[in-house]
């Protein structure tokens, strides 16, 4: 089966009898072989740089030329019949689950004889992954009525999670299962290695007085910094969505159309998540609640292609997690908003961090 797109390599076209179009597609190897003018800079008079030091005298496409980096450059096999210029289908849901019921939810003094790492779960839990399949199971599905739904599943590496998964994958047939990723990112917040059961009921109470999102655990992480490398796995999902990198090479020709994607994580993290996705303020993050063990929230793409809660959840159940008006009303126009814009009536982005003054004569410059 020929691919649908294949790499393609700019090669400088000195004459023009040499490169008109396309040179050639080598059918072995995918390759495609694309005339272009760009030309590397001009070497200072007299220098002749080492063969390793080349790289810092080439001028890249997008100086040259002033085209983005990440101008995508596609040339279509002969035979296919897509059009490969259209972007892959996202993935229809995003789901958050919080792992079941571990042996620290119910003995606190675990951490202090077990890593955090290899914290397992309790018999409930394992029936709370269990019936969080079940339940996962039934919403991909419509219920039954959809037929090619598939599930692509992000998961921490810590033990509760990893058995979470394991437990959600009982209820999951193996070719509805696209594939699975461990992902450190997403991992437990850091609470300082062993956890003495009296020092943390002392640094959780020091917490709430210092502030939930900024207080650092002493050889741990704050909220802040589960923040960061959450920033940086968004980063990596929102690429795999854009490239349509849940489906392996040689699959379909064309990719499912109710593609899913699930975290299996914590609770915090989760909420961090969120409010880095949705770019909620410190405050309203403070103010969520956590998810229940086995729990899941749902993000799913609107009319317009943008991911909300509100197309799953009811604005009642998003008010008991926590969501004030002003961020179900941002929900809501997630709804029917497309990939790439931005609600500029959104507090975050408006006069809510001003205060309003009724003359503006009363400025005091």
């Amino acid at each position: 089966m020929i691919p649908r797109h294949v790499p393609c390599f700019l090669i400088y076209e000195s004459s023009q009898n040499i490169f008109n179009d396309i040179q050639a597609i080598d059918l072995q190897r995918w390759m495609a072989v694309v005339p272009s003018k760009c030309r590397p800079a001009a070497l200072p008079s007299g220098v002749a740089p080492p063969r390793r030091a080349r790289l810092r005298w080439c001028r890249s496409c997008e100086d040259t030329l002033r085209v983005p980096r990440r101008r995508q450059v596609v040339v279509a096999a002969p035979d296919s019949n897509s059009n490969p210029l259209q972007p892959p289908p996202r993935p229809r849901r995003i789901v958050l689950v919080r792992h079941g019921e571990s042996e620290g939810n119910v003995d606190e003094a675990a951490y202090s004889r077990v890593p955090d790492p290899r914290i397992g779960l309790t018999a409930k839990g394992w029936s709370d992954a269990e019936v969080c399949g079940r339940r996962l199971r039934d919403l991909f599905s419509d219920g039954g009525a959809s037929v090619d739904w598939k599930v692509y599943f992000y998961v921490s590496p810590y033990r509760r999670t990893l058995e979470t998964l394991r437990g959600i994958g009982h209820a999951l047939e193996p070719h509805r299962i696209a594939g699975v990723r461990e992902e450190p990112r997403i991992r437990e917040q850091d609470f300082g290695n062993f956890q003495d059961r009296e020092q943390m009921r002392v640094e959780k109470e020091l917490r709430l007085r210092y502030g939930r999102f900024f207080y650092r655990f002493p050889n741990g992480e704050s909220a802040a910094d589960v923040y960061d490398r959450i920033t940086g796995f968004r980063e990596t999902l929102r690429a795999d969505i854009d490239l349509g990198r849940f489906e392996p090479p040689g699959g379909p020709q064309r990719p499912s159309n109710n593609m899913n994607v699930v975290l299996v994580s914590h609770g915090l993290t989760l909420r961090v998540f969120l409010m880095r996705w949705y770019k909620w303020t410190v405050r309203q993050f403070e103010g969520l609640n956590n998810l229940g063990n086995g729990a899941a929230i749902v993000m799913q793409t609107g009319r317009g292609g943008r991911y909300s809660l509100l197309v799953h959840h009811g604005a009642d159940e998003l008010r008991e997690f926590g969501l004030t008006d002003e961020m179900l009303q941002d929900q809501l126009w997630q709804e029917t908003a497309r990939p790439g814009d931005l609600n500029y009536t959104f507090m975050t982005y408006g006069q809510a961090f001003f205060d309003p003054f009724a003359d503006p004569s009363s400025l005091i410059i």
